[in-house]
């Protein structure tokens, strides 16, 4: 069984979403990750369904899977990256958030999506983890009873720096709202986590909901290519493999879109070499 990859939209952002569609079918890929933002599908305009509707007709005539990424930085907040999460201490904030992933997750089921990520965010200064932990775990059940059951999966992704983690966390996380799964991003186990990335994919394969890989250095989280950092990608790879992974594999490289004519195409090639080793 072959894997199959998709590339993130927020590594695309020079590219027009349509032209970055062919270019991916073009280069091979099985899918893409589409991260709702104001440069592509932006949830928010008008005619956003619509634009979800068109989207899904030419990714079912290149043959291309979809994943939906919710983590663009300023669509909530134009002057606060990120803003305002399941973590923030306004409770109208929150609620701003968990609207902004219904949406998305509705939007999810237009595009026939097969999952849908998101994270629990940063708690600001000040902020007491105790309580924030209860907001985010009320956030999340508030979204399964809301979207839990459908087509496609909810995935909680842990991210270096925020309330969740690592897998640990999610794992926690899991046991306290029951329906959501695992946004694996295998890069971000060398910044902060227990386990390596091809350990945590062996050992939370059957939660895996989506995943991702990239280049990264241990300690350092800032995305690079898939040939450089300390991710050994055919270990990763070989344990998605191992454990008949057949989801997305989704590549992220959002500070690169400037190059991305290079790194789609150069990246796919890295992947499939490292698949075949």
């Amino acid at each position: 069984m072959s894997l199959r990859y998709a590339y993130n939209t927020n590594g695309l952002t020079s590219h027009r979403l349509s032209d970055a569609l062919s270019l991916l079918a073009d280069c091979g890929y099985a899918g893409v990750a589409l991260t709702l933002d104001v440069v592509h599908l932006d949830p928010f305009a008008s005619d956003a369904f619509a634009q979800a509707e068109a989207v899904r007709a030419r990714c079912d005539e290149l043959d291309l899977g979809v994943v939906v990424e919710t983590g663009a930085r300023f669509l909530l907040d134009p002057r606060a990256k990120h803003e305002p999460t399941f973590v923030t201490a306004s409770a109208e904030g929150r609620a701003r958030r968990l609207a902004y992933l219904r949406l998305a997750c509705d939007l999810a089921e237009v595009l026939g999506a097969e999952a849908v990520s998101f994270w629990a965010g940063v708690p600001r200064p000040g902020v007491d983890r105790d309580a924030a932990w209860g907001w985010f775990t009320d956030g999340v059940r508030a979204l399964v009873d809301s979207h839990g059951g459908r087509s496609y999966a909810l995935a909680v992704e842990p991210e270096p720096g925020m309330l969740v983690e690592d897998c640990d966390d999610w794992a926690r996380l899991a046991a306290e709202a029951p329906g959501i799964t695992l946004a694996l991003d295998t890069g971000h186990c060398v910044v902060a986590g227990a386990y390596a990335p091809e350990e945590a994919v062996a050992a939370f394969a059957p939660h895996l909901g989506t995943v991702a890989v990239e280049g990264m250095r241990r300690g350092v989280h800032d995305h690079l290519p898939l040939d450089e950092g300390d991710v050994d990608l055919p270990a990763v790879l070989r344990a998605l493999r191992d454990a008949s992974y057949d989801r997305l594999v989704t590549l992220e490289l959002s500070r690169d879109g400037h190059r991305a004519h290079e790194m789609v195409p150069r990246s796919v090639e890295i992947l499939r070499t490292a698949e075949a080793a």
